[in-house]
């Protein structure tokens, strides 16, 4: 009897602690989720004076446009419109960026009139209505095309300057090669040429590493599942951030770093927040994803006839730093420099500022 009589006991300190945690978990997620709501407001920030005025001149805008037959998205930034206007192009494919201008103040709105375009299927330009055989490398360099056609007439600028950085390289350097005429100057930021190849060296780079850390953990991950196998795409991020290659160099976790970053980014909605990793997993269902990844542009693309600077970060192995400074070798540019940020991953407007806003002040004054 004394036994029946402790089982029942247990039983139901067990379900107490049962419906204890699972109201704790319940809790969490409410307050999770007021939260979220709280700090998603989604109203960009305008610039103001010292007096909380805003700035005359200035503009801090969301809207959208039609391109091509869909609705796009952007967020354009200027202290004052009279500068030039710069496009920029963001990576991934389908990871808009405009969330670590606030995390990690580019000052790009000082001498630009800054165009933060999220691509067809990205960020605020999603839309389930997209078909996916549309996203492909040709479809994306004529939206690119015709952004830059509206800007110019929006902000009545014969040419623009293009900034592309990562994934956006690799549609970026096509249309200007495409519409040299549209363009003052192409800045590639992390600069694609041969991805395949890239990952390759991140790999080898990461596993010695890894192996010199003497982190075996690590190591016997990365062993077990090499670049090609389809669990290397599970640990890649993790991976590369934990070396201090990926996205920016000191962050070293993609949850705190990048997901929790963009999830309390006040100048997005809820919706939209949830629509950038919408867009992102959108994007490598598609041809695009693919076309980017068997693409070798040190073969296929050798001139542009506009000037041309590459932004390389010492550390940065998610888009090769050496592959970046060979591409720019072969090619033929009216006008073309590397420029190396020694204290840059992935990232380097983003990472070292001031170094890139002095070097664009530079080219700037050459147009």
């Amino acid at each position: 009897m004394n036994e029946i009589l402790k089982y029942r006991f247990m039983f139901k300190m067990i379900k107490k602690m049962v419906l204890l945690l699972f109201s704790l978990i319940i809790g969490l997620a409410i307050i999770s989720l007021v939260t979220l709501f709280l700090c998603s407001p989604g109203e960009i920030k305008p610039f103001t004076d010292a007096k909380g005025n805003c700035l005359e001149g200035s503009l801090a805008e969301k809207m959208s446009v039609e391109i091509n037959g869909f609705k796009m998205g952007m967020i354009i930034k200027a202290k004052d419109l009279n500068k030039p206007v710069l496009l920029f192009l963001h990576g991934g494919p389908g990871m808009p960026e405009y969330w670590l201008n606030e995390a990690y103040p580019s000052g790009l709105e000082e001498h630009f009139t800054v165009v933060w375009w999220d691509q067809r299927g990205a960020g605020l330009s999603y839309n389930d209505a997209i078909p996916s055989d549309t996203m492909t490398t040709e479809q994306m360099i004529d939206d690119t095309i015709a952004v830059t056609n509206y800007l110019r007439q929006r902000f009545n600028q014969d040419k623009i300057f293009l900034m592309a950085h990562s994934g956006g390289s690799y549609i970026g350097i096509q249309a200007a090669a495409k519409a040299p005429e549209l363009y003052r100057a192409y800045i590639g930021v992390a600069q694609i040429s041969n991805p395949a190849l890239s990952e390759q060296l991140a790999y080898d780079f990461m596993l010695d590493f890894y192996e010199n850390s003497n982190n075996t953990k690590n190591v016997n991950i990365l062993k077990a599942t090499p670049y090609g196998t389809i669990g290397y795409d599970q640990i890649r991020d993790r991976m590369m951030h934990e070396a201090g290659i990926g996205t920016i160099r000191t962050i070293d976790s993609v949850i705190t770093g990048i997901f929790l970053e963009v999830m309390r980014n006040r100048e997005y909605t809820v919706t939209e927040k949830v629509n950038i990793w919408r867009g992102k997993a959108f994007a490598k269902k598609t041809k695009l994803y693919e076309e980017l990844w068997q693409c070798d542009l040190s073969k296929t693309l050798t001139q542009v006839d506009v000037p041309i600077y590459f932004f390389i970060g010492a550390y940065d192995y998610t888009v090769n730093r050496y592959l970046s400074a060979a591409y720019l070798e072969k090619i033929q540019a009216p006008e073309k420099h590397c420029y190396l940020f020694e204290n840059s991953a992935h990232s380097p407007i983003f990472e070292e500022p001031d170094r890139a806003n002095a070097i664009l002040q530079e080219i700037i004054a050459v147009f």
